[in-house]
């Protein structure tokens, strides 16, 4: 049965790789010959900076939210612009879902969904209710912005090697991910697993949003797979990946020394999010 079990979750796993890797290839293309174009675009978008920010957050690279955290935390960019990234930002989860060519319509809807609330949140952050939050929890552009330089000392790999390297660092997590799935399928009853999801059921989005806050990869993988596996609802799958801001939050903890700006930026992040999927759930 372990034998099955692993060949089963390799078979699984193999399959995603040609469109993994072309994904993955696409990525590193992008970032390599555009991201100071990005980050420019970011900048100067002063107080509709949300607006590109929203857009850029889409591309399928946690390093844009990693370069938002820097920008705001140099005060280069407004909370409105670095929280239309933060929510837009997906991680994993486009290329995970581009290997699933049966998944891309649910692609396209949550990408719009995403772009959406995004773009809400940065106008309603920057414009709607910007009084209401003083200005030492706000932080960030204030009219002015400090010198900074987001890819100084950065060391890159060429882009067929950087795609590889995602491409098998991706992968492992799938397999880890089948194999683990398939053991607890194997062992607890796949209709047992899906009862318990479906009693949760308009928890899912708290509890997904939860796991999207976690600064790192394995978030986006393990929400997104989840989804593809039907273990997981619109609203869940919404909430985990608006929450979900890669390193982004690793980094913005890092460089941004206010905390009661940073923990302000994680609820609110983790408030939006949950909302948009609530809110899904009530139409999915």
């Amino acid at each position: 049965m372990i034998l099955e079990l692993l060949l089963d979750a390799l078979l699984d796993s193999v399959k995603m790789l040609p469109f993994l890797f072309a994904a993955y290839w696409l990525i590193e293309y992008v970032e390599h010959r555009h991201s100071e174009g990005i980050e420019k675009a970011l900048a100067g978008g002063g107080r509709f900076g949300f607006v590109p920010g929203a857009v850029l957050g889409l591309l399928p690279q946690c390093g844009f939210s990693a370069m938002a955290a820097n920008l705001y935390a140099s005060k280069v960019v407004t909370l409105g612009t670095l929280l239309a990234v933060f929510l837009a930002t997906s991680d994993e989860a486009v290329p995970l879902l581009i290997a699933n060519p049966e998944h891309w319509r649910s692609l396209a809807l949550i990408l719009g969904i995403k772009l959406a609330v995004a773009l809400a949140a940065g106008f309603c952050i920057d414009f709607v209710f910007k009084r209401l939050i003083p200005q030492s929890v706000r932080g960030g552009y204030t009219g002015s912005s400090s010198a900074v330089d987001c890819h100084e000392h950065e060391e890159r790999d060429g882009i067929l090697a950087a795609a590889l390297k995602h491409t098998l660092h991706i992968f492992l997590f799938i397999l880890l991910f089948n194999i683990v799935l398939g053991a607890l399928v194997a062992l607890v009853g796949e209709e047992a697993i899906g009862a318990f999801l479906a009693a949760s059921g308009p928890w899912q989005p708290v509890l997904a949003g939860l796991v999207g806050l976690i600064p790192n990869c394995v978030s986006s993988v393990l929400i997104t797979q989840l989804y593809a596996a039907g273990q997981l609802s619109l609203g869940g799958v919404v909430a985990g990946l608006c929450t979900g801001a890669g390193v982004g939050l690793a980094v913005l903890l890092r460089a941004n020394k206010n905390a009661k700006q940073n923990l302000f930026i994680v609820a609110l992040l983790y408030g939006i999010g949950v909302a948009a999927g609530l809110v899904c759930s009530l139409f999915a």
